[in-house]
């Protein structure tokens, strides 16, 4: 029996993307490739509100982080921590032998403008790299104050992961400022994994022609000469591509601004059921994610069991992620989710706890 999933990623995907994906395959150096891939540039630019080139990246969002560190730093860079997936890039920054230093806070608390002003202040930084929406504790940074305070730097290449925020909410690209803006389809675009996207802007692409050592598979400079013929430089995730190509054209169609507030319906329902059940929400009041709601399990509930049981009925939800695993747990609301199956999962979960009790 399929599960339908309401984890933070993969989400679940549709019976029409997946037919989508299904098409015959055709190759990679083809006319017919150029054109999907020219298909697929107005309408990206348009959901994640750039005029900037959009790259594919054929890996997770974790090869765009990679790209990120290595086209973008030479020696030194600032990563904003807050959970595990800051934490992940910082660490990824040091593997990839960068002087990486982590302006931090705890999990659960929200990084602010105001301390990245005094760290820039008193030391130079190529990059900053922040994380929109820290999908490990359901936390959701305060992008538009960061981003007033990069635009104080702007010899500063300004790199933001919108993983679990892009297409959830609006988020203005070009008016933030924002150089590499990143996220992997397998969240709110309702995609299945494999594919990364980020818009790139010119005052990246000159940074990257002067840092050494970027490698290949990941280089900015490389992958745009491939995108001026509509191309990449690698064989593609094809499939994955002509998802894109009809998520996006269902994202047209369903209005942007239509998809953003169907998002916010969402959340909302689910505090509301928190509430109602006595739970708590985990991050810092204020600083809620869009898409997805990490919930402090305050009754102490065997969220492993709650889950198996879901299991029996067709659903999944997810644990605490690492250290948070049975003191939290993550209902994700994103992608193609809809109230009705939303409110589905949440009568079950509560026929299911009323036997745990």
């Amino acid at each position: 029996m399929h599960k339908r999933l309401f984890i933070p990623g993969p989400t679940e995907v549709s019976e029409e993307i997946r037919k989508a994906i299904g098409q015959p395959m055709i190759g990679h150096r083809s006319q017919e490739f150029a054109a999907l891939y020219a298909s697929i540039q107005p309408k990206i630019r348009e959901v994640m509100n750039t005029k900037n080139k959009v790259f594919m990246f054929t890996s997770s969002s974790t090869g765009a982080f990679e790209a990120c560190s290595r086209n973008t730093v030479e020696e030194k860079c600032l990563h904003m921590t807050c959970g595990n997936f800051s934490e992940l890039w910082h660490k990824l920054s040091l593997a990839n032998g960068k002087q990486a230093d982590a302006l931090s806070v705890e999990w659960g608390l929200a990084n602010k403008a105001e301390p990245l002003r005094e760290k820039l202040e008193s030391e130079k930084f190529e990059s900053v790299m922040l994380v929109h929406s820290e999908t490990s504790t359901g936390l959701l940074n305060p992008l538009e104050e960061i981003a007033k305070v990069m635009k104080d730097y702007p010899e500063t290449i300004f790199c933001v992961d919108t993983v679990s925020s892009l297409t959830a909410m609006p988020i203005d690209t070009d008016k933030l400022g924002i150089d590499i803006c990143l996220a992997g389809v397998q969240k709110a675009f309702a995609l299945p994994p494999g594919l990364a996207v980020a818009s790139v802007s010119e005052k990246a692409l000159e940074k990257a022609k002067t840092v050494k050592n970027k490698g290949f598979y990941f280089d900015l400079n490389v992958m745009d000469k491939y995108h001026a013929k509509n191309n990449t430089p690698s064989t593609p995730a094809i499939p994955q591509m002509f998802g894109l190509d009809k998520q996006l054209d269902n994202m047209l169609e369903e209005k942007l601004e239509n998809r953003f507030a169907r998002h916010e319906r969402l959340r909302d329902t689910c505090h509301e059921w928190v509430k109602k059940q006595g739970f708590e929400i985990f991050p810092e009041k204020g600083f809620e994610a869009i898409a997805l709601s990490c919930i402090k399990n305050t009754k102490g509930y065997d969220i492993d069991r709650l889950n198996e049981e879901l299991g029996k009925k067709g659903y999944m939800i997810s644990n605490g992620y690492g250290k948070l695993k049975q003191q939290t747990f993550r209902i994700s609301h994103m992608g193609d989710t809809t109230e009705e199956q939303l409110k589905e999962l949440l009568d079950t979960i509560d026929s299911i706890l009323a036997t745990m009790q």
